[in-house]
């Protein structure tokens, strides 16, 4: 325990945290807007979509979260430009990108033997190495995301309760749309450092599924998915710490426990009710 003390009051660990807390909220409140459409596999695609953007920017030198960000944005817009031209080829459109994110980001991998190492940092997640810049970036962009998204909030549950009548309302549907893709890209890019390339789409879906055990309205769904991630990031972290894991799966599984402790405590919940009824 003295170490981990000791640690926290280190550079690289107030970084990590930080950077944790961030992904840890941004990351649950535009995923709440992907569950409740169907559209949890998005996060999945895009991440792979932004390994081939680590890779490219590695290749020529420039910072891997710009190439990664490049990559996103291009592969969101490109599933919603697919999803929107047929409805029915919303999972070929993610099949696509991803598969075309992973071939790409391979290929460009091979052309240059010194980024092998450092790439698992982007693969897996490197918290404890996050950078001034890295955290700068992460901060920045997580901020511009939340604002965003507090902008158009309105707009978004419409969109998420029921597209139809959004588009019967008068809403810009396809814009609101290519909005949510981009966002989720955005975040996507800026989790890239904390849990990694393979485990980024977790942080967007499983706080939010967890949420939705217990919440009983949109409001209370955002909020117990936030509390659910940043609970997530923290616990994760220092677990990783202190029993010597690997902090990107150790984030990730501390949100599934926190799935399942929801998912159970709702079982019992309803199990009580049912007693108390006969």
């Amino acid at each position: 325990m003295e170490s981990l003390i000791e640690a926290i009051g280190q550079g690289y660990m107030q970084r990590a945290i930080l950077a944790g807390l961030v992904v840890g909220v941004v990351c649950p409140a535009v995923g709440v807007y992907l569950v409740l459409r169907r559209l949890s596999l998005v996060g999945d695609g895009l991440g792979h979509a932004s390994f081939a953007g680590v890779a490219g920017a590695w290749l020529l030198g420039i910072y891997p979260l710009l190439g990664a960000a490049v990559f996103a944005v291009l592969g969101a817009v490109g599933i919603e430009r697919l999803r929107s031209w047929r409805r029915e080829y919303g999972d070929l459109a993610l099949a696509i990108v991803f598969y075309s994110g992973i071939a790409l980001g391979v290929v460009l991998t091979s052309l240059s033997r010194r980024m092998s190492a450092n790439l698992f940092g982007y693969l897996f997640g490197s918290i404890l190495t996050v950078t001034s810049l890295d955290l700068l970036v992460i901060s920045v962009t997580g901020a511009a995301v939340l604002a965003v998204l507090m902008l158009v909030r309105g707009e978004l549950f419409a969109l998420a309760y029921d597209e139809d009548l959004a588009r019967v309302s008068g809403l810009p549907v396809g814009a609101l749309n290519y909005l949510v893709v981009v966002l989720a890209a955005v975040t996507v890019v800026a989790a890239l450092r904390v849990v990694g390339i393979l485990l980024v789409a977790g942080m967007l879906v499983i706080p939010v599924a967890a949420s939705l055990q217990l919440a009983r309205s949109f409001r209370q769904t955002m909020i117990y998915a936030v509390a659910f991630g940043v609970v997530s990031v923290l616990g994760g972290l220092l677990s990783s710490y202190l029993l010597d894991l690997a902090p990107g799966g150790t984030i990730v599984l501390a949100a599934v426990l926190g799935f399942l402790a929801a998912a159970l405590g709702r079982r019992a919940g309803s199990h009580r009710r049912r007693t108390e009824k006969i």
